[in-house]
């Protein structure tokens, strides 16, 4: 199957990355590829959220599911863990993609949101993502993440974001089909 690229989103200095419009029927998957996003303010958390109102709100309800593996610079540990402090049980919160992140040139998060079928009616709308960080305690942590949007409306926009502060990156929205 083809990738169409569809967007893109560079953001300098910005408190979100909104994607508003063309998340449609055109395409049964949309995938959301992050690049090096760095936020402003040391160790805050890189986050999503849906819409169903073409972006007035981002409150859509969730349930999700997370691991995570860690490994530090100074090989000092290495942990694979269930992260129940990263699930949401149908709530309308964002969702956690990566958390300690470090402001440093050389801390950032990269990674892609898989987003199945957004437009369906009928069904409720899944997800998956996975993200890799060179978080502020100089460890590197990747983040796997699945859940869905309960909610038969269909998903129309998705907003990035840092659970406090601004951030620099690029985050660009595929069509696949």
């Amino acid at each position: 199957m083809a990738m169409t690229l569809i967007t893109t989103n560079t953001s300098s200095n910005a408190a979100s990355s909104s994607f508003t419009s063309s998340i449609d029927s055109t395409y049964k998957l949309y995938i959301f590829k992050f690049y090096d996003i760095n936020p402003a303010t040391d160790t805050e958390n890189f986050e999503f959220q849906g819409s169903i109102d073409g972006g007035s709100n981002y409150n859509v309800t969730m349930t999700t599911t997370s691991f995570r593996t860690i490994h530090y610079e100074d090989d000092s540990s290495a942990v694979l863990e269930y992260k129940t402090a990263a699930d949401l049980a149908q709530s309308t919160n964002f969702q956690l993609i990566t958390r300690e992140m470090g402001n440093a040139a050389d801390e950032s998060v990269s990674g892609e949101l898989h987003l199945f079928n957004p437009s369906n009616t009928t069904y409720v709308k899944h997800f998956y993502l996975r993200s890799t960080t060179n978080s502020a305690n100089e460890g590197n942590h990747q983040y796997f993440i699945a859940g869905y949007f309960n909610d038969t409306n269909d998903i129309d926009a998705i907003q990035f974001k840092m659970s406090s502060g601004n951030f620099d990156g690029t985050i660009k929205m595929w069509g696949v089909g």
